[in-house]
């Protein structure tokens, strides 16, 4: 079964697992959700739930997006995602889903994020390259290098890799576990780290590396 999930990151730390072994874990607020729309093979041509994350003040709205929760009667969210699902019978609009709900300890699912923004930065910290030497009068020690051939074929090939932005990418860490389910405080306890800072929003699935 398809499982997802949409929630917060909160910061790192650490537990102990039975055996008194440390396990690093990210900790992540996940939801509660609330399904905002539901859409089946017979209306839509698939089957589908639209689902919103965090409450949000009606003027932080535009009309169009405060459209779709005047109409069904549904407190304004921030964040709205649609998750495909092989069934989705047991879902109604209106419905909460809080984290217990979706993912059990023991669980292996891909975590996607935005990764941390780090400005414009060179070809050694963008791409790990090697730099030039330091000492003996060397006027080399981080540029980029070679950009091409003189005189043939006298320009730069396609996906050189040069200086520029670096982060604010979409990025997914795949098969990671989930070490702990707290559905007290709705929080999930993943083992290693995931994209993203501190706040920074997350979307949590089932991984696709089924097997592992």
């Amino acid at each position: 079964m398809k499982k997802a999930m949409i929630g917060k990151k909160i910061g790192m730390t650490q537990i102990f697992d039975e055996n008194g072994l440390v396990i690093p874990v990210t900790v992540v607020e996940a939801g509660p959700l609330t399904v905002v729309q539901k859409k089946t093979v017979d209306t839509d041509g698939y089957d589908a739930i639209k689902v919103g994350y965090e409450k949000v003040q009606e003027k932080k709205l535009s009309k169009p997006a405060l459209g779709q929760f005047t109409k069904t009667k549904l407190a304004p969210m921030k964040h709205l995602k649609e998750f495909r699902l092989e069934d989705v019978s047991g879902f109604e609009v209106g419905q909460e889903i809080k984290a217990e709900d979706m993912f059990q300890a023991g669980d292996k699912i891909d975590v996607s994020g935005i990764s941390k923004g780090k400005g414009f930065q060179g070809t050694i910290k963008r791409y790990g390259q090697k730099g030039g030497m330091e000492t003996h009068g060397s006027m080399y020690h981080r540029r980029v290098g070679s950009m091409s051939a003189n005189t043939n074929p006298a320009r730069v090939f396609k996906g050189k890799k040069l200086p520029g932005h670096m982060g604010l990418d979409n990025t997914t860490i795949q098969n990671l576990e989930v070490v702990r389910v707290d559905a007290e405080r709705g929080l999930i306890l993943i083992r290693g780290a995931v994209p993203g800072p501190k706040g920074g929003l997350l979307v949590i699935k089932n991984t696709v590396k089924s097997g592992k």
